[in-house]
C-alpha cells in the first residue's frame, strides 16, 4: 500500500497509533494529515496534525521526548496508521510512559450495562492490575542531566559527577555485586531496592559518558527484530 492509497477522512486526517518498538505497548494515539505522514516517512520523526492549533507538530519538539519512527504501516482498510517507534522518554504529556494509564475498571460481566449486573467472583479470578512492561527511567535521566549541569550543593548525584566516570563505574560495580547477593535471598523488596540502585548508577555512568537512552533502545529494538 502507498501513501496515496490511505483513506483520509473528510477533514483530510487519519488516526495514528504509536507503538513502542521495544515493549510492543501502545504509547499514544494522535491524528495526521497527508503531509504529516509524508514528513514522518522522510525524517523518521513522529509527525502529526494538531486539530486545535491547525498545524503540524513533531513529538518531542517542546518536551524533548522524541520518537524515532522505524516503520509506518496502514491497516487492512487503509483508514488507520501505525507508527512503530523508539521512545526517548514518556509518551504522555503527564509524564506517564503511555497515554493509556486511566483504567476504567475491571471487565467482569457481559451484556449491556445495568441489565446483567456482575456476580461476585472469587478473588483468584479478578484480572490483575496492569503493570509497566519496562522501567520508566526518563525522569531519572532528566534529573541526572540537570544535576550534572547545575551541580546543586548537597546532592549525591553532584558528588558522583564531581568525582568523575571512574568513581561512578566503581559504584556501579559495587551495586551490581549487591544485586547478585540479594538475588540469592528471599526478600523481594530488598532485591528491588538493589536493582534500583544499580539502575541509578548505570544511568549516572551513561549520563557522564554521554550515552543516550535512545541508543540503548535502538540496540534493543534491533535484537527484538532479530538483527545482529
Amino acid at each position: 500500500m502507498k501513501l496515496e492509497d490511505v483513506k483520509f477522512d473528510a477533514e483530510g486526517l487519519v488516526p495514528v497509533v504509536v507503538r513502542d518498538a521495544v515493549t510492543g505497548g501502545v504509547a499514544m494515539v494522535a491524528w495526521a494529515n497527508r503531509e504529516a505522514v509524508r514528513r514522518t516517512l522522510e525524517t523518521s520523526r513522529a509527525t502529526f496534525w494538531s486539530r486545535s492549533r491547525r498545524a503540524l507538530w513533531v513529538k518531542g519538539e517542546t518536551s524533548g521526548n522524541h520518537m524515532k519512527v522505524l516503520s509506518v504501516s496502514a491497516d487492512c482498510d487503509g483508514d488507520a496508521i501505525l507508527y512503530e517507534a523508539l521512545l526517548s522518554g514518556p509518551a504522555c504529556h503527564t509524564g506517564q510512559t503511555s497515554c493509556f494509564h486511566n483504567p476504567l475498571g475491571n471487565v467482569v460481566g457481559t451484556g449491556p450495562a445495568g441489565l446483567h449486573p456482575p456476580q461476585p467472583i472469587s478473588a483468584d479470578l479478578h484480572p490483575p492490575q496492569p503493570i509497566p512492561l519496562n522501567f520508566d527511567l526518563a525522569p531519572l535521566f532528566a534529573v541526572l542531566k540537570s544535576r550534572r549541569r547545575e551541580k546543586p550543593e548537597g546532592s549525591y548525584s553532584t558528588k558522583l559527577f564531581e568525582k568523575g566516570l571512574d568513581h561512578i563505574l566503581k559504584k556501579f560495580g559495587e551495586e551490581a555485586a549487591e544485586v547478585i547477593v540479594a538475588m540469592k535471598n528471599p526478600d523481594d523488596d530488598a532485591v528491588a531496592g538493589e536493582i534500583a540502585d544499580v539502575l541509578y548508577h548505570l544511568a549516572a555512568a551513561m549520563t557522564e559518558r554521554g550515552i543516550s537512552p535512545i541508543a540503548v533502545n535502538e540496540a534493543l529494538a534491533k535484537r527484538r527484530r532479530g538483527k545482529p
